[in-house]
C-alpha cells in the first residue's frame, strides 16, 4: 500500500489547518499519487488558498541550478505566484503579508546541500517573527531515515547550502525538520517507516539534476565534487552518477576497484556535458553502479574519490565552495596537506544520535 503524504491527508481532511488565508510553499514536486498538483487538490477540497510560493528552479521546475522563474501567475489555479529563492529578512517578509498561515509542500531528498530545506527554513523563520502559524505536510526521506552520514555543519560555515547544524545526510523527513530546526506543525504521513526506501509513490524528478532515485542515493557524497574542478555529471544525462575531467586517465577506475567499497561498482565512462563544467568537451571518468543500496556509503565512497584524485593528478583542484558543501574546511586542509579524507569520517550513526526528544515522527530502526 502507497504511503499517504501529508498533503494527501490535508486534501482528504481540509480542517487540519488554520482557517484563513493559507499561502502554499511549493513546487512541481508538490503532488498527490495520481500526480494531481497540491495546490490544485486543496482548492479542490475547499482549503483556503490564496498564494503560492516557489523555491529555486521555481514552480514548475524550468530553472536550472543557481535560477528561478520569478513571479507570476499559476495557470492551473489562477494564484499569484511569489518566488522566495534566496529572499531573507524584509525581502521574504514582505511577500508574506497577504497570508494568515503558510503551508509547506516540497520533496526533499535527504542531503544537507539540497537548498529546499533551507527554502523551508528561511520561511519557517519568517513566519515565526511575524507570528504567522507554519504547517508541514510531511513527505518521505527517499534515502530512508535510520543512517546519517557524514559531519554537522560548522559554526561560521552557514550558507543557502547549509543555514543550521545539521549532519550532511541527516536521515529526517521534512517535517522533522521543521520540528528540529524551529516551530512547526506537522501533518504526518500514514504508512511510512524509517526503514524502507519503498513508498509506492511516484518519483518526481525533484529538480532538473535529480533525474533518478539512484540520482539521489549517490548525490551526499558526489554532490561534493561540485567543490572540485572535476564535473560532477550535470549537463549529462546521469548527472552525480558520473563524475570526471578532461585530466582523468585509464588509472582512476582500477585505484578505485582496489578499494572493495561496499555496494558500489565503478565503471570507466566518458561524456560532453552539454552545460556547466567542460560543456562541449570530451572528457574521462568513472560512473557509479550502485550494487547494493543497504551498504552502499555515499559519503565515504566520495571521500576516497578524493583521496585517490588527489594522489593520482597534478591537475586536481579544490573550489571556494567545498567548504560550504563539506559545512567546514577540514575537507579541503586535509586534501591539501595529502592527508587522509576518510579519517574526517564521524562514526556511523543514526537521527536519535543528533536529534532533540519528540523529534522523529515515524517508527522503523532510528537507535
Amino acid at each position: 500500500m502507497a504511503v499517504r503524504t501529508g498533503a494527501q491527508r490535508l486534501a482528504e481532511d481540509p480542517g487540519l489547518v488554520p482557517d484563513g488565508r493559507l499561502g502554499l510553499i511549493t513546487n512541481f514536486t508538490g503532488v498527490l499519487p495520481d500526480l494531481t498538483p497540491t495546490s490544485v487538490a486543496l482548492r479542490a477540497s475547499g482549503v483556503p488558498l490564496t498564494a503560492l510560493f516557489g523555491p529555486e528552479h521555481g514552480l514548475r521546475g524550468t530553472a536550472q541550478a543557481g535560477a528561478s522563474e520569478g513571479e507570476g501567475v499559476d495557470p492551473d489555479t489562477g494564484l499569484p505566484v511569489f518566488d522566495t529563492y534566496r529572499r531573507k529578512g524584509r525581502a521574504l517578509h514582505d511577500l508574506f503579508s497577504g497570508v494568515d498561515a503558510l503551508l509547506f509542500d516540497i520533496q526533499d531528498i535527504g542531503t544537507r546541500f539540497y537548498t529546499y530545506i533551507w527554502t523551508m527554513y528561511d520561511c519557517q523563520q519568517a513566519a515565526a517573527r511575524l507570528g504567522l502559524p507554519f504547517v508541514v505536510l510531511d513527505r518521505p526521506n527517499p534515502l530512508g531515515g535510520v543512517r546519517v552520514e557524514g559531519p554537522m555543519l560548522q559554526p561560521g560555515f552557514e550558507s543557502f547550502v547549509g543555514r543550521a547544524p545539521i549532519p550532511l545526510r541527516h536521515g529526517l523527513t521534512v517535517g522533522e525538520l521543521a520540528l528540529q530546526l524551529g516551530t512547526a506543525t506537522v501533518i504526518p504521513m500514514e504508512g511510512w517507516r524509517r526503514d524502507t526506501a519503498t513508498t509506492g509513490l511516484p518519483w518526481v524528478p525533484p529538480s532538473p539534476n535529480m533525474p533518478t532515485p539512484d540520482t539521489a542515493l549517490v548525490y551526499p557524497g558526489t554532490g561534493l565534487f561540485e567543490g572540485t574542478n572535476l564535473s560532477e555529471g550535470r549537463g549529462t544525462t546521469r548527472p552525480f552518477e558520473t563524475i570526471g575531467a578532461p585530466y582523468v586517465d585509464d588509472r582512476f577506475v582500477p585505484a578505485l576497484r582496489a578499494l572493495d567499497l561496499p555496494g558500489v561498482s565503478f565503471r570507466r565512462t566518458w561524456f560532453e556535458p552539454v552545460f556547466s563544467k567542460y560543456a562541449g568537451q570530451v572528457v574521462s571518468g568513472v560512473q557509479l553502479h550502485v550494487d547494493d543500496p543497504e551498504m552502499f556509503e555515499p559519503v565515504r565512497t566520495a571521500l576516497e574519490m578524493l583521496r585517490v584524485l588527489n594522489e593520482l593528478y597534478p591537475d586536481f583542484a579544490l573550489l571556494p565552495s567545498l567548504d560550504k558543501l563539506w559545512g567546514s574546511d577540514s575537507l579541503r586542509k586535509a586534501l591539501e596537506a595529502g592527508d587522509d579524507p576518510v579519517e574526517l569520517l564521524p562514526p556511523a550513526t543514526t537521527p536519535s544520535s543528533w536529534v532533540r526528544p519528540g523529534v522523529l515522527l515515524y517508527e522503523g530502526d532510528a537507535r
